[in-house]
């Protein structure tokens, strides 16, 4: 072999050798480029998921017992009531309509800074709600132009004339530390009226009846319907409208 044939098969190899590297190195760019869009792509459809369609709650504070408990964790819509509003049972998470926090105080656990990442990272796809502690959830019991009173000689409040039999959600204790509300109110337009079914712990709309905003929710302020119960596993289920209290109540329109 001469040392030209040699030299030129040694650049030939060469030059094969140097294509197989760059295909490699070519190969593993690719392979991370892709990742790397496609993780960042899931990442946006889940925060679009999560902002404009459903998004995860933890459950603060008792006001919602025995419906919910602390630390419940619950799926909102938030799609469908944009098209089909709400109705009277529903279940409703909305964020401070004025005053109803403060002086409220839900004690965080210090996790450290690897654990709250990890929280941050997964409230981004709605899979976290580290924000719970400033919503509120309660239960719809008027709409706009509902007249709600409270109480007939049962204790039963009224929607538009007729009493409702709340026994199947309501949570009551009897005695003499039970708190006695009195309103008789019209839901303005845009608002709801809201009752925690824990009535007698629960600051909901008759607790803040004297106060700049009268108690009502704004249906801007409300984030949607919560719907499943996802936490923990043995109370896995839905969490449907109690609208069985609400039969034979006429809308406002038909009184």
């Amino acid at each position: 072999m001469t040392s030209e044939y040699a030299d030129a098969h040694m650049s030939r190899r060469d030059a094969r050798r140097h294509r197989n590297n760059a295909k490699r190195k070519g190969g593993w760019g690719v392979f991370f480029r892709d990742l790397i869009v496609i993780i960042l792509v899931a990442l946006l459809v889940s925060f679009l998921v999560k902002t404009f369609v459903v998004r995860s709650f933890y459950i603060p504070s008792g006001s919602m017992e025995n419906t919910l408990q602390v630390q419940d964790r619950i799926l909102v819509d938030e799609l469908t009531p944009r098209f089909t509003g709400y109705d009277r049972g529903d279940i409703v998470v909305f964020r401070d309509p004025g005053g109803w926090l403060q002086g409220v105080s839900v004690p965080k656990p210090d996790r450290g800074p690897i654990a709250e990442g990890v929280d941050w990272v997964l409230s981004l796809v709605g899979l976290s709600a580290p924000d719970s502690s400033e919503h509120l959830i309660k239960r719809v019991i008027g709409l706009p132009g509902d007249h709600v009173v409270c109480c007939n000689e049962l204790g039963q409040t009224s929607v538009n004339g007729v009493p409702l039999d709340e026994s199947e959600y309501v949570q009551l204790t009897p005695g003499p530390d039970r708190p006695e509300y009195e309103y008789d109110v019209v839901v303005p337009e845009g608002s709801l009226w809201v009752l925690g079914d824990n009535r007698n712990n629960s600051q909901d709309s008759r607790f803040h009846i004297d106060e700049p905003g009268q108690g009502f929710v704004p249906l801007s302020e409300v984030v949607g319907r919560a719907f499943l119960r996802t936490w923990p596993f043995d109370r896995f289920g839905g969490l449907g409208s109690s609208d069985s209290a609400f039969i034979g109540v006429p809308d406002p329109a038909d009184q």
